[in-house]
């Protein structure tokens, strides 16, 4: 199943990059340092790039996957616009299982890296609700890839969902849409100003930059 919401997320991701226009494509994102072309070009990546080629890559940068990362998104942004997102609608049902974070990564990223776009840009786009239910079903159960969630970013928190009635963890309360949760949750400290309660202030220092 996830596969198949994957696919569908990349398919919507290919419609929103399809409906931008010039100024609003090298637009910044949520994303430190991306503008709306580099995650474009990230969402293609694990089509184009092998874990091999990318694990030769990663030696010039000592092994730094972050680093790694963004030197073959920049790379690849090279592309014409419309040439990134036939890429994304031409392997949009590519089943990508990356070391660690299995099918699950992939299916994060179109849910979160979809928000970092459009968020920024003042969009309504987004994945349907229950995919962020069963995002955070992942990312607050045990063994979440850190990259994802670093280890202790949820500890004494209680996230509650207005929109789904999905809740987990406990401790101080942390209240909105699941969308913002999400986003939170993953380092967004946009999406801050859209939840409420005492676990708001909690979450907020424990935030750092992502990609």
């Amino acid at each position: 199943m996830i596969y198949r919401l994957t696919s569908e997320n990349r398919l919507r991701i290919a419609d929103l990059l399809e409906s931008l226009d010039d100024e609003q494509w090298e637009r910044p994102t949520l994303c430190d340092g991306w503008t709306v072309r580099h995650v474009a070009a990230h969402f293609v990546q694990p089509m184009l790039v092998g874990f091999g080629r990318f694990l030769l890559t990663s030696i010039r940068f000592r092994g730094d996957t972050d680093r790694t990362v963004d030197h073959v998104a920049r790379r690849l942004a090279r592309r014409p616009r419309p040439d990134l997102i036939a890429l994304l609608r031409a392997h949009a049902g590519d089943r990508v299982n990356p070391p660690r974070v299995g099918p699950m990564g992939p299916f994060a990223e179109t849910c979160v890296h979809l928000r970092d776009i459009a968020r920024p840009l003042g969009l309504a786009a987004d994945v349907p609700v229950e995919h962020w239910r069963i995002l955070l079903d992942y990312l607050t159960s045990p063994g979440v890839a850190p990259a994802l969630v670093p280890p202790g970013r949820l500890d004494g928190l209680h996230l509650v969902a207005t929109d789904t009635g999905w809740s987990g963890g406990a401790g101080a309360p942390l209240t909105g849409p699941a969308e913002a949760l999400g986003m939170a949750v993953t380092g967004r400290s946009a999406a801050l100003a859209d939840l409420t309660g005492p676990g708001v202030e909690r979450l907020a220092r424990q935030i750092r930059p992502t990609v």
